[in-house]
């Protein structure tokens, strides 16, 4: 396996309550998580204090979303600066949900992350191709054309996991298989060869996300150029306790 530490992010989305929230941290407080293992939560901005003070001090939380200035008048948005104030040490940017359904440009995000960067704050920069795009043969282009507009932004990549997740298997139950992913994941590692460096190649981490369940996380944990996942529903669930454990 590579050096790359591997790195497990649970999207909670807009779901959640305070007793949920506590649920959940009670039983990431109990269990036995691997040691070698990141795992980071992006909780709904509003319950982030509450789930910083009831979470494991080695679980990171993340916003998921920030803009990209630090104040000013935004109504509804929130900062990497607030974020940072509040405890959060992550954001996770270009999630699919925001690219649809709140037609954030390529060039937003970018724009986002680099500002996040700035502040000080790790971002999980997420591409990834919808279902159309994947029937047409465009995976490769699609996740290459997103990368782009972030490498414009990012100069070091440092603080910078990428999480690959075709939009086709969020939440919808089906799966990339193994191989499928790892495709991606290989090509998106030989991308960064040729555009940014050998060195950050060989050092991004790089998740997978879509429908990752305790049952396949196993056997994608064993793919090479997987370094974890970003996981949605099954966050939510004892069962991510499982998928934290994949590579033991």
């Amino acid at each position: 396996m590579s050096a790359r530490k591997f790195c497990v992010g649970g999207n909670w989305k807009m779901n959640g309550d305070q007793k949920s929230i506590a649920e959940i941290s009670k039983t990431l407080s109990g269990a036995a998580l691997d040691p070698n293992t990141e795992v980071v939560i992006g909780c709904p901005a509003i319950y982030l204090m509450y789930a910083r003070n009831l979470l494991p001090c080695t679980v990171g939380v993340a916003g998921q979303n920030a803009y990209k200035v630090a104040k000013g008048a935004f109504t509804g948005e929130i900062s990497p600066a607030m974020l940072k104030d509040i405890g959060a040490d992550w954001v996770i940017l270009g999630h699919s949900e925001r690219r649809a359904i709140f037609n954030e440009s390529d060039e937003l995000i970018a724009e986002k992350a680099e500002h996040a960067l700035a502040e000080g704050l790790k971002v999980i920069a997420c591409i990834g191709e919808t279902l159309d795009e994947r029937e047409a043969g465009k995976t490769n282009e699609v996740v290459a054309r997103q990368m782009c507009a972030y490498a414009k932004k990012v100069r070091d990549w440092t603080n910078v996991v990428v999480a690959y997740e075709p939009v086709w298997a969020i939440g919808t139950g089906k799966t990339a298989t193994p191989e499928q992913a790892q495709e991606v994941h290989a090509f998106l590692r030989q991308w960064l060869t040729d555009n940014i460096s050998k060195e950050v190649s060989a050092a991004l981490r790089i998740q997978y996300g879509g429908s990752v369940t305790a049952a396949n996380a196993k056997d994608l944990a064993k793919k090479p150029d997987i370094d974890g996942f970003l996981v949605g529903g099954a966050s939510l669930k004892p069962e991510f306790v499982d998928i934290i454990n994949a590579r033991q």
